[in-house]
Parts: C-alpha cells; structure tokens; sequence
C-alpha cells in the first residue's frame, strides 16, 4: 500500500510539473486585468488545449522583469514605450504591436455626482491616489492632465501613490483617498462601478495612453503565444477590449 500511495503521489507530481511546464505565461498591465480575464478565457475556450497564466504590474515593474530574465512569453504593456526598450535591448522575438488605447477617469466612492478634475483643489479631497508615475503610464498621465488643468501645484502635497493603478484604486476604494485617477477599464468593472462613480479626462491633457505587447525572447516559438498574438488581432478580441473600456488601434 505504502509503495502504491508514493507512486501514486509520484505520478501526480509528474503531472503537476508537466502542467506547469505547458503553461504560457504572459506580463500584463494592471490596467488590462479585468479585460484580459475575459481574453484569455475566450481564447482558451477556442483552444483548450493551450493553458495561459497572467501575471499584473505596473508596466515598468513588468518591465524590469523581463530585462532580468522572467519567463515571460508576452508583454502586454500599458504604453509603447516600455515595450520598444524590451525591443531595442534584444529581449523581444517581435515588433511592439499596438493593440489598443486607454482612456484616464477620475473616480470617487459613494458620490452623488461625478467630479470634475478642477474639484479637486476642494478641502473635502484631503488624499488624491494615482499609480507611480515612474513606473505606471497612468500615473505619468494623471500628472500631466494635474499639471495642464493647472491644479498639480494646489494638490502636490495631497497626491499619495500606489505601485499600480490597482493599488491606486484600492486607496480610494478603502477610503485612505478620497478619489483615484484610473483606466476606464478599472471603473467600469461591477465590482468597481457599484461603490462609485467616475468623469473621463479630456484626453487632450495629457499624452496618448496607446498601450502595446511584444512576444518576448522567452516566447519565441511558442506556439500558444503564436495562436493567442493572432487571436489579438481579431474582431472577438477588439470587441471584448471596447467592452472594457479600451478603444481600438488606429
């Protein structure tokens, strides 16, 4: 009996190890988990036999990653430019592909009514939450859109800063903000949009917020990653991005 439970537990973890060595993995932006569920269950639906796992950051964490060496078959980036850094030092199998735009909200928990960026010079904002702008191209924007909205130097002091975009939410969610500048495709979830509600950013404030992947070194020749590129190009893929808020490559 002894010698049949090792076997058995032997065999198991064969099978473990075999599964996990089966498994794509893929980096993606905070900004894209929602929508990137929703990808990854569709595309394995159409292709049960190619299992993917999903890690999220913020784009320059991932980023930092993969220059170091993490297994990461895809990037999927919440600008363009991280991934034509991986590109430019030799750590991409592909061109960087833009997949789709972003759209910066700022959003406020249990609030009548929406409000407006200039709002936030008012007492009643004592914490404003963005993502790092070092690392997250959406706190990069929100800094920007402060800035030309001419209200950074009124509300400087009152920014605190979360490592990503999630975590930026969370602050405000939680209450330790009294308001978050996120993706669209973070406040339009269910679980978000019921506590809340949110104003979209004239885009015009800030920078574009085009978000693009790379396969990565590590992805090259994998063919799960080969299907799941071409399957981002099509029309079920650009549709389940514009439900979650994400508008479509030029």
């Amino acid at each position: 009996m002894a010698a049949l439970a090792l076997t058995s537990l032997a065999s198991a973890l064969l099978f473990a190890c075999a599964a996990i060595a089966d498994t794509t993995r893929i980096a993606a932006a905070s900004s894209l988990r929602h929508a990137m569920e929703d990808l990854v269950a569709s595309f394995q639906e159409q292709h049960p036999e190619h299992q993917l796992a999903v890690s999220y950051g913020s784009s320059g964490s991932l980023r930092a990653q993969i220059a170091h060496g993490a297994p990461f078959a895809a990037f999927f980036a919440a600008d363009m430019e991280r991934p034509e850094a991986l590109v430019d030092s030799g750590h991409a199998a592909s061109r960087v592909r833009h997949y789709a735009s972003g759209q910066l909200v700022l959003w406020t928990r249990s609030r009548a009514e929406p409000p407006e960026l200039e709002e936030l010079t008012e007492s009643a904002f004592r914490r404003i939450a963005i993502a790092h702008p070092e690392h997250a191209p959406y706190g990069a924007r929100a800094l920007e859109a402060l800035q030309a909205e001419g209200i950074h130097e009124a509300v400087a002091d009152r920014l605190v800063t979360g490592n990503s975009v999630a975590r930026a939410l969370q602050q405000a969610q939680s209450g330790a903000a009294q308001a978050a500048l996120i993706p669209l495709s973070l406040a339009t979830h269910p679980s978000v949009d019921e506590q809340g509600v949110y104003t979209p950013i004239d885009p015009d404030l800030h920078a574009p917020l085009r978000h693009g992947y790379i396969i990565t070194r590590h992805g090259s020749g994998d063919e799960a990653m080969a299907r799941f590129a071409a399957f981002m190009d099509s029309d079920g893929a650009r549709t389940i991005l514009e439900e979650h808020g994400f508008r479509p490559p030029e």
